[in-house]
């Protein structure tokens, strides 16, 4: 299977975990531009979404499908994202598509959360793909600094993007996380970090591995 094929089989195995009238959280990327896909054939079947950036939103009103905002609200059934990165216990590098702090709310307000990806995410340690860190713009330098002196690595601005919240991003290069429940909490102590895309001190609920013979899960 090519990649593709890949994120698109995980894409229709997390249909299987969505519940007759409740809300579905979504996430952003390419793998989940495939499950938004997946889940427009099912539409009549849910109540509606929260969508965890501008861009799924929009692909998920042109499917039809209702859109709600976080706060209208009670609960989210399950949250159906991809990773940039995954390890063995589910610890997380997401917001290669910048979207990693609505990503961390929308899967905070969830009762689970399905992850789905392709084999080739899958690592033994967290930190090859770069780490990206949402920074108030005024706070850049600081927290540059900051991240420098606490967990070492080398911040790079994300040049020419601003996130859905207004904000920047660091992107942390060269980093090899072997706690990443601690680097977390590192990193949200920083002043002026918004939030961070290490989801370890909250894991995913599964992981649905797209592989070349089927889909693993690994929960």
């Amino acid at each position: 299977m090519t990649q593709d094929e890949m994120k698109q089989a995980v894409a229709k195995a997390a249909i299987d975990y969505i519940e007759a009238g409740t809300i579905v959280g979504v996430g952003t990327g390419s793998t989940a531009n495939f499950f938004i896909d997946e889940l427009a054939k099912i539409k009549g079947k849910i109540e509606g979404t929260v969508a965890s950036s501008i861009a799924s939103a929009d692909r998920l009103k042109g499917h039809g499908i209702p859109v709600f905002d976080l706060n209208s609200v009670s609960e989210i059934a399950v949250y159906v994202d991809g990773a940039d990165e995954s390890n063995k216990h589910l610890h997380l590098i997401k917001g290669g598509g910048g979207a990693l702090t609505r990503e961390k709310i929308v899967a905070a307000a969830s009762s689970k959360f399905v992850c789905i990806a392709d084999e080739s995410k899958l690592v033994d340690r967290l930190g090859k793909f770069p780490l990206p860190v949402e920074v108030i713009p005024m706070a850049q330098s600081l927290v540059a600094r900051e991240i420098i002196k606490k967990i070492g690595g080398q911040p790079k601005l994300r040049e020419g993007f601003t996130t859905d919240n207004g904000n920047i991003i660091l992107d942390i290069h060269g980093l090899d996380i072997i706690d990443p429940v601690k680097t977390e909490e590192i990193l949200n102590d920083i002043t002026g970090v918004v939030t961070n895309g290490l989801f370890a001190m909250k894991p995913a609920t599964v992981l649905l591995l797209g592989c070349q013979d089927g889909v693993k899960t690994i929960d």
